[in-house]
């Protein structure tokens, strides 16, 4: 019996799990939080035998090698540890750790245009050493693309910890007209606009492409976002080092989406490879960053059109013209 699809498991760190880190690493701080990783990492890989078995089948992709108990418990390790630096990122502690940035004269070349940035990234490392960017731009705008009903437990803790950003997310899960609609709006303000590209819900439209050594299946959304509303993108992606450090890294990855009406499914098939390329090249990089616990390679082909997904987004967009 094959595993569920990832949008039919609990949540990775459900809400007693969060509220607990986030209760020791606020009050009794971060060293004693790093104590308690590794009976939580003993759990995961007790406990989690799904998640156990799809860890060890993409190291094996991502080391070039059989992997080991002890690469998945660093896999599980690495993933716990960015959990519990979540609530002090959250709530601006940034000083807490030593963030690198790469590339960002990139996206302040973007944010220049005007039109706002769409900020690509994946299931990699930190989305949220993404604030780091809050001490040099303060006058950056962010609204993460999130689906609250998929993530409960993050919800809840950026409504506790963060009201401000928590009220910036924007719910995947709204209707298609009224999500491009809300985009449209923050697009038009400048904001940076984060979407995570590498996971594809189920009956999501999609092109499945090569990434370490087979084919995947990823969503073509953000590449028609990006083309509807005319937004420059960037990748984003936060890489996970160890201890206090993280590397965050940018780059352009187009000042502009075309997608040719008469050869549009061709237009993302390429910018779909081309994602799929520079995050392998980071999976490579950090392979113990990758946190989708999942069968990734699964071929569950969606059953809607991208055509159809096309024909939504161009519906919002148009809505919120004015005449």
């Amino acid at each position: 019996m094959s595993d569920p699809h990832w949008t039919q498991r609990p949540e990775g760190g459900g809400r007693f799990a969060i509220w607990l880190i986030r209760g020791i690493v606020l009050r009794l701080g971060r060293p004693l939080g790093r104590l308690l990783l590794y009976p939580i990492t003993a759990y995961f890989l007790v406990r989690r035998s799904s998640e156990r078995r799809a860890s060890l089948a993409y190291l094996r992709r991502a080391l070039g090698r059989k992997p080991t108990l002890l690469d998945g418990a660093r896999h599980v390790h690495c993933f716990a540890a960015t959990i519990l630096d979540r609530p002090l990122l959250l709530t601006d502690r940034l000083d807490r750790f030593d963030i690198r940035v790469h590339g960002v004269e990139t996206v302040h070349e973007c944010m220049a245009m005007g039109k706002g940035v769409l900020l690509l990234g994946a299931h990699l490392g930190s989305f949220e050493v993404l604030r780091v960017l809050s001490l040099q731009r303060p006058d950056a705008r962010v609204a993460v693309l999130l689906e609250r009903s998929q993530n409960p437990a993050m919800t809840q803790l950026l409504e506790e910890l963060n009201p401000r950003l928590a009220a910036s997310v924007i719910d995947l899960g709204m209707p298609s007209t009224e999500l491009m609609l809300r985009i449209k709006e923050e697009a038009e303000q400048g904001a940076l606009i984060g979407v995570l590209g590498d996971r594809r819900r189920a009956g999501e439209p999609g092109v499945p492409v090569p990434f370490l050594g087979e084919q995947a299946w990823f969503p073509v959304a953000p590449y028609l976002m990006a083309s509807v509303l005319k937004l420059p993108v960037c990748l984003c992606f936060g890489l996970y080092r160890g201890g206090r450090r993280y590397d965050l890294h940018f780059e352009l990855f187009a000042e502009r989406i075309d997608l040719p009406r008469g050869d549009r499914r061709a237009a993302l098939q390429d910018h779909v490879q081309r994602y799929a390329s520079r995050l392998q090249h980071y999976v490579r990089e950090a392979p113990y960053n990758w946190f989708n616990f999942y069968d990734f390679w699964i071929d569950d082909a969606p059953s809607l059109s991208y055509r159809r997904t096309a024909v939504a987004v161009d519906a919002g967009a148009s809505a919120g013209r004015r005449p």
